[in-house]
């Protein structure tokens, strides 16, 4: 073709560049931003840099009156908002693989992608999908008190011990969603990266969990985890859904036989307090801390502990980890979602990053970030940001900006589903 007079032709960047130069230019990109910026030129680019290398961020509490969310990066030490109108009207009820899931008042749920949409080339029905909204039979499971649905309006009446009402019944705002619905719902993978996509929903005060096929079914299935007490995580670990209730009893869930069975030998690593569950490397990993109490002083101390086991093995046990290599572990605390993954730049290898410290001040308004060395096990709190007040931090969420549809070409499967495929295995100690 014959250029303009005066006109130069554009070099292509897409085929002028060897893919260990892109790899090496990715590797120095300062920040989340410059990533993002960076893989969405072309295809050959977005492959340089795996989605693996995108560092989380902390999701601030928003107003269900507003359409504004905020985010703090912690790499750059800043707060930045989005304007997402579908947030409006409704309450968070999840945050994984990149989505947060939300709640209104008629228990109808949205899967909402935050950074995608037209800046990241992905338009507005790639960035939102709607899954069923619970019904009687949800609301029954997840409550002790009946629940009925008038005008639209979902309505929680007090009984006493005959079963007969106490009053009319009261309207269940949106800020009491959660204790009555869906308390947290946990992905299988990115509901748009082209695979079979489940939701699994811990209930409000339940043994029982709700799952659907994102974008196959019309109703929420309820399904019997077994446990003796209610259900108070549910994590994503070797293709299955484990429902671990609050004395640490797992139960785990198979698709083949569409049950869920106990593992009734895994009990929780004693003494072992404010437990989180993630899956890394493989393995299920186990997050909390030893306690130590002074009655002279009137004071405690505690340390974070990391245990892991591999759920394949015949006799699954905990081991005690003192080492997680280049990994970083992402902690949340409001929300029960963890994950693990290599760090973008200034997150800390062979650390974890805790969305709000263990044990805190409860009437200190600072969002603070614990930051605690896996190695020597000492912490560091600091606070997110000295003007930033507020209830708790909801938690953790990894920007997720691919489009479905081509990530298999790139054999990026394993950076999109859940957890990152990291090099590197943790040391065990027994």
């Amino acid at each position: 073709m014959v250029q303009p007079p005066g006109r130069r032709s554009l070099p292509d960047w897409r085929s002028g560049l060897p893919e260990d130069l892109l790899e090496s230019i990715g590797k120095r990109l300062a920040s989340g931003h410059d990533a993002a910026a960076f893989r969405s030129a072309c295809s050959p680019w977005r492959a340089a840099v795996p989605f693996a290398i995108f560092g989380p961020l902390l999701l601030l509490p928003f107003d269900a009156d507003s359409d504004r969310v905020g985010f703090y990066c912690v790499s750059e030490k800043k707060v930045f908002s989005k304007t997402l109108p579908d947030v409006r009207g409704k309450v968070p009820c999840g945050s994984s693989c990149g989505w947060l899931a939300l709640m209104d008042e008629a228990a109808a749920v949205t899967l909402l992608n935050p950074f995608a949409g037209a800046g990241a080339g992905a338009g507005a029905g790639a960035r939102r999908i709607e899954l069923p909204p619970a019904g009687e039979h949800v609301a029954a499971a997840s409550s002790s008190e009946p629940v009925y649905k008038v005008h639209g309006r979902w309505v929680l009446r007090s009984t006493d011990d005959y079963g007969g009402d106490i009053d009319a019944g009261r309207v269940i705002k949106l800020q009491d969603m959660r204790d009555v619905f869906f308390r947290e719902i946990v992905l299988s993978a990115p509901p748009d990266a082209g695979s079979e996509c489940v939701a699994m929903a811990m209930l409000g005060c339940s043994t029982e969990v709700a799952f659907c096929r994102v974008g196959v079914d019309n109703a929420w299935t309820l399904l019997d985890t077994k446990l003796d007490f209610s259900v108070a995580s549910i994590v994503h670990c070797q293709d299955k859904f484990l429902a671990i209730d609050y004395t640490g009893e797992i139960s785990v869930f198979s698709s083949n036989a569409g049950a869920w069975t106990l593992l009734p030998s895994l009990s929780p690593p004693a003494g072992l307090c404010h437990r989180s569950y993630l899956e890394s490397n493989g393995e299920l990993h186990i997050v909390g801390a030893m306690v130590s109490t002074s009655h002279e002083t009137q004071t405690f101390t505690y340390s974070s502990a990391i245990y892991a086991c591999n759920l394949h093995d015949r006799t699954p046990e905990w081991s005690r980890v003192k080492d997680i290599g280049d990994q970083t572990l992402f902690v949340s605390k409001h929300f029960n979602g963890s994950f693990s993954g290599t760090s973008v730049s200034e997150y800390k290898e062979n650390t974890i990053y805790f969305s709000e410290p263990l044990y805190g001040d409860p009437y200190d308004m600072v969002h603070r970030l614990e930051i605690v060395d896996v190695v020597t096990g000492r912490s560091e709190v600091k606070p997110v940001h000295e003007k930033m007040q507020g209830s708790e931090i909801l938690g953790w969420i990894r920007p997720n900006l691919w489009k479905g549809g081509g990530y298999s070409e790139h054999k990026e499967k394993s950076q999109i589903e859940g957890t990152s495929n990291v090099t590197g295995s943790p040391k065990h100690e027994m």
